[in-house]
């Protein structure tokens, strides 16, 4: 996959790596709903920043191949704040 990688650290940050993500690969929101056998509903609530549990969260991922690896937080360097942001109107 090609994307710049950020660390998620909100709800929102999340939604929009897994929509990136099912998009990058070209999977329908059917197709990974019907894998994971979780609702679209689900699907587009967690790409939307929504809560949704746990194990739909790791239902879904496993669904379309991924895996959550937690990392120890540190701040982001100034080259990941200017890619996070720069979509920001100033």
């Amino acid at each position: 996959m090609s994307y710049t990688s950020y660390p998620i650290r909100t709800l929102a940050d999340l939604g929009a790596r897994v929509a990136q993500a099912r998009k990058a690969t070209g999977t329908t929101a059917t197709a990974v709903a019907r894998q994971s056998k979780r609702s679209r509903d689900i699907l587009h609530r967690l790409e939307r920043g929504d809560d949704v549990s746990v194990s739909s969260l790791l239902d879904i991922l496993s669904a379309m191949g991924y895996q959550i690896e937690l990392t120890p937080t540190r701040l982001p360097t100034l080259d990941e704040a200017r890619d996070r942001f720069s979509d920001d109107d100033r």
